[in-house]
């Protein structure tokens, strides 16, 4: 009985460890819902959760080679185009938040490779919590509940923004857990159905109280390419009989919640007014769409660009364009970087979300959240938004976990071995 006391120990320290590790990613992502202070709460964590687990809880695959590479000539173009700005202190952040960004899109590659399916069941919960959480305090702002509208909306109450600083980062901010949760019940295999309908419930109130345009594309584009790429990839004729089914219904549920939204004046006004493809701001030769058009043949004058945050200054206003920005804030360097790591990032998800394997049906919602907000870039300057790097990373990890476990490696990690049982794969 002694003798067999050292050969338990390990595995139960182990237990120990990694029940740890995944408290920390858990808190962490939930700490994700908080923007209003700086340094917020998320940045402090990921410091946390980068101590725990760099010994042993990363693991880097050749995979996540483009990933790091075209990050890091991104921002080294940035690092270049801050030279002659290093005198303005927010451009200095801003070219340091970006590398952080990076750093973390990285991280969370690392985790998902190393043990894919326990680490991605501990983000989903995080974001759930996060996501109710942030669409709450959206909604209690909204209605003033307590005088909360000061601290959670923005334009005299107009628009909610929860714990953001902006409700067209709010908005977007509650699409990835939508739709995982839309995933759960879809495929059945969710333990608590009914708190994920309410779960749904309180997130889809809370982006269209944030009246964001991006963010109602975002949850329309998100939801129907769950639902057309698991239609796609699944051979059960019984779970496309329910796609169909589910999609009647949410169509439904969701136009019962518009039609009561829309009973209240003051919401039917601020709906009609935002639902537009262009605003008043938008067009005009001084409006976004023609800066921008100006700024292109500036830009191809200029080798570094205008500068971190300079775009203003030359232009006036910000260019809400993340593709044309990344040519204005970190040079042709840095612009070059992103497309060609937007062209990878698009190769690397397409291919993943029809291979067949056990992360199909993890890549899947990933995927679909991320391909339509990185269209959602040609509208906005998402580059500095912290759920989309969360997305490249877990795309990209996963893309590693599948070249591990499809045996172009010598041994597989052992928790390849088997998906879970709660995230069946369509195979």
């Amino acid at each position: 009985m002694t003798a067999s006391l050292p050969a338990t120990r390990p595995p139960l320290r182990g237990v120990r460890v990694e029940t740890l590790r995944n408290a920390t990613l858990w808190l962490f992502v939930v700490c994700g819902a908080t923007a209003l202070i700086e340094p917020s709460p998320y940045e402090v964590m990921f410091f946390v959760a980068l101590a725990a687990y760099a010994r042993g809880g990363l693991n880097f695959d050749p995979t996540m080679a483009s990933l790091v590479l075209w990050l890091a000539l991104m921002n080294a173009g940035g690092l270049l185009a801050l030279v002659p700005v290093t005198d303005d202190q927010k451009a200095v952040m801003f070219v340091a938040i970006s590398i952080y960004m990076a750093t973390t899109a990285i991280f969370f590659a690392a985790v998902i490779a190393r043990d894919p399916l326990p680490r991605i069941r501990t983000i989903r919960s995080g974001y759930a919590v996060a996501g109710v959480l942030a669409a709450t305090l959206g909604i209690l702002g909204y209605f003033n509940v307590a005088g909360l509208g000061p601290l959670f909306t923005l334009y005299d109450n107009e628009r909610a923004s929860g714990p953001f600083k902006d409700p067209n980062v709010f908005g977007p901010f509650l699409i990835t857990p939508i739709v995982w949760i839309v995933q759960d019940l879809l495929l059945k295999s969710a333990r608590r159905p009914f708190i994920g309908v309410a779960a749904i419930g309180v997130m889809t109130l809370g982006v269209f109280f944030s009246f964001s345009r991006g963010a109602w594309g975002d949850y329309a584009g998100s939801v129907a390419l769950l639902f057309a790429l698991t239609f796609l990839t699944t051979p059960s004729p019984r779970l496309r009989r329910r796609i169909a089914t589910s999609a009647v219904a949410g169509l439904f549920g969701l136009g019962v919640l518009l039609t009561i939204a829309l009973s209240v004046p003051a919401i039917r006004d601020m709906f009609f007014e935002r639902f537009s493809l262009s605003q008043y701001y938008d067009v005009g030769e001084t409006g976004r769409f023609g800066d921008q058009a100006r700024s292109v043949p500036l830009l191809l004058e200029r080798m570094f660009g205008f500068g971190p945050l300079q775009f203003h200054f030359v232009m006036g206003q910000d260019p809400h364009e993340v593709y044309l920005n990344a040519f204005a804030s970190y040079g042709w360097l840095g612009g070059l970087a992103f497309f060609a790591f937007t062209a990878v990032t698009l190769f690397v998800g397409w291919r993943l979300v029809f291979r067949r394997g056990p992360f199909q049906t993890e890549a899947i919602p990933i995927w679909s959240c991320l391909f339509v907000q990185m269209i959602q870039g040609l509208q906005i300057d998402t580059d500095h938004w912290r759920h989309l790097y969360l997305l490249f990373g877990l795309l990209f990890g996963f893309a590693a976990a599948d070249r591990a476990v499809c045996g172009r490696r010598p041994a597989a990690p052992r928790a390849f071995a088997a998906p879970h049982p709660h995230l069946r794969p369509i195979v």
